[in-house]
């Protein structure tokens, strides 16, 4: 703690990435009082946003699938990185390219409570073996003050959050999921669970969606398909007075989607959103990205999601435009019972940043480049 304090002493552009697990509110609470004291922004890894409060003045967004890019330059011009918790693995890493493997050109200072991963990937310049929480409970031993940091280091990292999150990002169609994600955060507590799955739908709310306290967001970070409804299931069984929302695409629901009836059997009110495209976006998107056009496999013929609500016992609702989305949430919130809200999406609004038309015809440009047709 003693060599963590000399690095922050001279650190001019400090950067944190807290992830992994072994965290308590307490502790997420005192590294944010820390963070503040320091002037220190904080980024979260892939899926564990709710380590720390999208609201405080230090937040500077999420380390994952499609990071912001300003974010991600920032991380790149930081001359101290404080990993707390996480391993830096694939996604929140970019594929490892977010940071230079083995040696970063930052000084890294990974905290981590195994000892066998510390220094597995990437070389650390300071490495602590601890848990978060036991890191924590040190952290006011390595305070400086933050006086030596570059002016507006910190509050513009979270300038540059806030402008991700408040961008506009339009997708194709009636439906506009940014709109509803946005929304769904004033209607529900700030102690209410999300819960996700595997799938491109997750982006929205990854990017749109500001959690504030920690336990709020359940989610796999490897990939998981089916994950986001037996989840929320548990997660009410676990804290029934809280409100559950489970997100999952239509593919992704229907890995899983059997476990609705627990929910009934267990009178366990929980939300299910159903974003319905009609296909294994995240699949299809590959596809077009690699082999543009050469579409196989990825089609689906779904039931209709309110109807399979019903037929269990549950209430059903259908979406086909962001209008309708509210009246929705709260008829299936008034009924106290299990819900599924079908919202019929196009096909072509594949991301938060990209359709799947302009990931298609980027594709086929770059294919076009590399083989040209003879003359």
């Amino acid at each position: 703690m003693a060599g963590l304090r000399s690095l922050l002493h001279d650190s001019k552009r400090p950067m944190a990435i807290l992830g992994g697990s072994r965290w308590s509110p307490e502790a997420c609470e005192r590294f944010a009082e820390f963070a503040a004291s320091e002037r220190i922004p904080v980024a979260t890894s892939f899926r564990r946003q709710a380590l720390f409060d999208a609201d405080h003045p230090c937040y500077a967004g999420e380390v994952g699938v499609g990071i912001n890019p300003a974010l991600k330059s920032r991380i790149q011009e930081a001359d101290l990185l404080l990993l707390v918790g996480g391993r830096l693995g694939e996604l929140p890493s970019s594929s490892y390219t977010l940071i230079n493997v083995p040696q970063p050109s930052q000084r890294l200072v990974h905290v981590h409570p195994g000892a066998e991963e510390l220094g597995r990937v990437y070389s650390p310049f300071l490495a602590i073996h601890a848990s978060p929480r036991s890191f924590a409970d040190a952290l006011s031993s390595a305070a400086t003050g933050g006086s030596s940091r570059e002016p507006g280091w910190c509050e513009g990292a979270r300038d540059d959050y806030v402008a991700w999150t408040q961008q506009p990002a339009v997708n194709p169609g009636s439906v506009q999921l940014a709109n509803i994600v946005k929304w769904l955060r004033t209607a529900i507590p700030d102690d209410a669970i999300l819960t996700v799955g595997a799938g491109n739908y997750a982006g929205w709310v990854q990017r749109f969606f500001p959690f504030r306290k920690f336990g709020t967001f359940v989610a796999p970070t490897s990939g998981s398909m089916g994950y986001g409804v037996p989840a929320a299931v548990a997660a009410k069984r676990m804290f029934p007075s809280r409100p559950v929302v489970a997100f999952a695409g239509d593919g992704c629901f229907l890995m899983n989607g059997q476990e609705f009836a627990t929910a009934v059997q267990y009178e366990l009110p929980i939300v299910v959103v159903v974003i319905n495209n009609g296909m294994y976006g995240t699949i299809r998107m590959h596809q077009e990205r690699e082999y543009p056009g050469r579409v196989i496999g990825t089609q689906l013929r779904n039931p209709g999601f309110a109807d399979y609500a019903r037929a269990f016992g549950g209430h059903g609702e259908l979406v086909v435009s962001t209008e309708e989305f509210a009246g929705a949430f709260r008829r299936a919130q008034d009924t106290g019972k299990p819900s599924i809200i079908e919202v019929r999406i196009d096909p072509d609004a594949i991301s938060t940043t990209a359709t799947l038309s302009e990931i298609r015809t980027k594709a086929l440009e770059a294919k076009a480049i590399a083989s040209p047709v003879p003359s």
